[in-house]
């Protein structure tokens, strides 16, 4: 009979080992799950900041680029405003014939002046003059066909006649050049 319980106290024994091991694993699993769910919630909120930096960054970038069109062209309506002005000065010198230009002198000489200022301010304000010659292509982006006439010895396409010159504003057009446009020829 001791011999049987030595066995049942081994068997007692190996029990208490297994199911201390099986505790230790339980615990292991509990502590490895939690380890997981922590791991997953550090990788969700690093991806949160991750997106909201890249967010930050984007919204920087924006009103960087907002900024700086509003100082490149804030004033393009004040510069639209102005384009009648500088047509008008530009007419009236068209207009005076060489006798009126003898007895005006110095209202002709005060006109030349206020264009030539209109133009250098112009174009310290980044604004330029398109001036397209007869003959040029016509380019939609630049010009604005007012009428498309035929006339013999010129191409499909060719500015036939400049009504009014027109203008940019940095890289974008303020107004374009309205021109005539040679259509093709009847034969």
């Amino acid at each position: 009979m001791p011999e049987r319980k030595e066995e049942e106290f081994l068997d007692d024994i190996d029990t208490a080992e297994a199911e201390e091991l099986a505790d230790e694993f339980i615990e292991i699993d509990d502590a490895e799950a939690e380890i997981d769910a922590l791991r997953a919630e550090r990788d969700a909120l690093k991806d949160k900041f991750m997106r909201a930096l890249a967010d930050a960054e984007n919204s920087r970038k924006r009103g960087d680029k907002m900024r700086r069109d509003a100082e490149q062209y804030g004033g393009s309506k004040l510069a639209r405003d102005m384009l009648p002005v500088y047509d008008n000065l530009k007419r009236a010198l068209e207009a005076a014939t060489p006798e009126q230009r003898e007895v005006s002198a110095a209202l002709i000489e005060g006109i030349e002046l206020t264009m030539r200022e209109l133009v250098n301010v112009f174009g310290k304000h980044g604004i330029v003059v398109v001036s397209p010659e007869i003959g040029d292509r016509f380019d939609p982006q630049m010009h604005e066909a007012m009428f498309e006439a035929p006339l013999p010895g010129t191409n499909a396409g060719e500015i036939i006649q400049v009504s009014a010159e027109g203008f940019m504003l940095h890289d974008r057009l303020l107004r374009p050049a309205q021109v005539g446009v040679s259509s093709t020829p009847k034969s």
